[in-house]
């Protein structure tokens, strides 16, 4: 009878746990196609650091986090498909690594209600959470970056950069020219002469733009 009693105890308290599911991350890498040079270390550094946070920490708050990895090979058309075959998992946020995906990512993800992380690229007004309440961008993005730069530039030079000529080596597609407004009006405010150097996808041969730079 104790025993009975102990067997239907337990099965009771068996049924009233919580069933914990995984905390899902889905890990858009680009191990292949022309940027994989960055892609692979990326993608093995935010698969290790999940595997560290299991196995040091048993997950997050005690739920285990799983890695859904799925290569896009920096394509745009790619990267959506992986957000389309991963969100239904359970998707707690995405990273696009691209800001091609992360620009179709933006309306698809905000009408799911998921987040989007585009760490430093991306769609810059993204910054504006009014507007944008699933996308952020931080801890910056390419018109910070601009400045940014110049202000290191201007501290390097004693404070002035009045004559001076700054050279902006950029990809030359939509994400790659975003820093340009931002350089554009910088060199009307501080005074120096700004020179704009495209480099075609994707991106390996800039022998041509670095001579350029030297003969200036």
């Amino acid at each position: 009878m104790k025993l009975k009693l102990a067997t239907m105890a337990m099965a009771g308290i068996m049924a009233a746990a919580p069933v914990m599911a995984d905390l899902v991350f889905p890990s858009l890498s680009y191990r292949t196609g022309p940027y994989a040079a960055n892609g692979i270390p990326f993608a093995d550094g935010y698969a290790d650091y999940f595997t560290l946070v299991n196995e040091r920490d048993g997950g997050i708050g005690g739920e285990m986090a799983k890695l859904m990895e799925c290569e896009t090979g920096y394509n745009t058309e790619k990267g959506v498909e992986c957000y389309e075959s991963t969100k239904g998992a359970g998707a707690l946020v995405y990273q696009p690594l691209s800001t091609g995906i992360t620009y179709q990512l933006i309306p698809k993800a905000s009408a799911d209600g998921i987040p989007v992380h585009s760490m430093g690229y991306g769609r810059t007004s993204a910054a504006n959470g009014k507007v944008f309440e699933w996308i952020f961008n931080y801890p910056t993005n390419y018109w910070n970056g601009a400045s940014i730069a110049v202000k290191h530039i201007m501290a390097e030079e004693g404070g002035s950069v009045e004559g001076k000529k700054i050279a902006l080596v950029y990809h030359n597609s939509a994400y790659g020219k975003e820093p340009i407004r931002t350089l554009e009006e910088l060199s009307k405010k501080h005074g120096f002469e700004l020179s704009l150097l495209p480099v075609d996808h994707p991106g390996q041969e800039q022998k041509s733009q670095w001579l350029q730079i030297r003969r200036e």
